[in-house]
């Protein structure tokens, strides 16, 4: 609920629906929902058997779950899925893709990329089922006065956290493409200008062939540390 304070108005609050868990069942929800993560992978290569809209607007329900700055909840969620303007999109990220992989990109990054297997040419854009383009809301209009917006690429990649989580837990498969600039999302999909692109999110299922780089996660103990105080 988000409650608009003004002088002397005091905040509402409400009973946190909260139900107490075992130990042991917290442990096999957090041990079952670690081994699902785990096996979670980016796919390239997407078979164009659609999504449905009811699923669509779960996995989304679901990022708007997500914590927020000051709980302005700055995201909009775009989901493209005619071919026309997929394919725009495709053109679009693929122009700006080439200039970096040719010009812009340095070496050690390419040299990073080499693992994956990427280049400029982005074919999922258009295969992929359904394209979920993210943006980051830098402010709103409320009654012709603008009300800004609080740690806004935090809260969005938070959501976008959320929403990845949801995808995989449905059986999906994802891409976090982020092809720099991304203005072009803007344009050609007319948002205004208090809207920011921040990710396009394939989604779909994978192709029957579908294949993934053979690269490996960091161990715990190298992300992990418990802290002790002198």
């Amino acid at each position: 609920m988000s409650v608009s304070l003004g002088e002397n108005t005091m905040p509402e609050f409400i009973p946190l629906p909260y139900t107490s868990l075992s130990e042991e069942e917290q442990f096999r929800r957090a041990r079952e929902f670690y081994e699902l993560c785990a096996v979670r992978r980016t796919v390239r290569e997407f078979s164009d058997r659609p999504v449905s809209r009811e699923m669509l607007m779960y996995l989304l329900k679901t990022a708007g779950t997500a914590p927020s700055g000051a709980n302005r909840q700055p995201w909009r969620f775009v989901i493209v899925t005619d071919w026309e303007t997929k394919r725009k999109i495709r053109l679009a990220a693929e122009k700006e893709e080439k200039e970096s992989y040719e010009e812009r990109m340095p070496d050690q990054w390419l040299k990073d990329l080499e693992a994956l297997g990427t280049d400029w040419h982005k074919e999922f854009l258009e295969i992929a089922p359904a394209l979920i383009v993210v943006f980051g809301v830098n402010y709103d209009l409320e009654g012709g006065t603008v009300h800004k917006n609080y740690y806004v690429k935090e809260s969005v990649g938070i959501a976008v956290g959320f929403l990845l989580a949801a995808i995989h837990q449905a059986g999906l498969v994802s891409l976090t493409h982020t092809p720099s600039p991304m203005n072009f999302l803007q344009e050609i999909l007319g948002r205004p200008e208090n809207e920011r692109p921040f990710l396009l999110l394939p989604v779909g299922y994978p192709a029957l062939d579908a294949r993934v780089p053979a690269i490996g996660r960091k161990k715990p103990e190298e992300f992990i540390l418990w802290y002790r105080s002198p």
